[in-house]
């Protein structure tokens, strides 16, 4: 009886090990989130005019482009 008792208690730490597995993944990955959705770039500072969103990021990048602002 007593083999037996022994074997019963180390194998119970390996089966037991299945069953405690925690969540390795917060909830957001899976795509759930209970916040406010994001508001995009255009919808706060241009009043979701997106073209003109585009033309101030196209502005912005033309005036920092080095190659242009050198003199050759």
């Amino acid at each position: 009886m007593k083999p037996a008792r022994y074997l019963a208690v180390g194998l119970l730490p390996l089966i037991l090990c299945g069953c405690l597995e925690v969540e390795q993944h917060p909830s957001w990955v899976r795509g759930e989130y209970n916040g406010k959705p994001d508001n995009q770039p255009q919808q706060t500072s241009f009043h979701g005019d997106r073209l003109a969103w585009n033309a101030a990021i196209t502005d912005r990048n033309y005036r920092q482009n080095e190659y242009r602002r050198a003199k050759p």
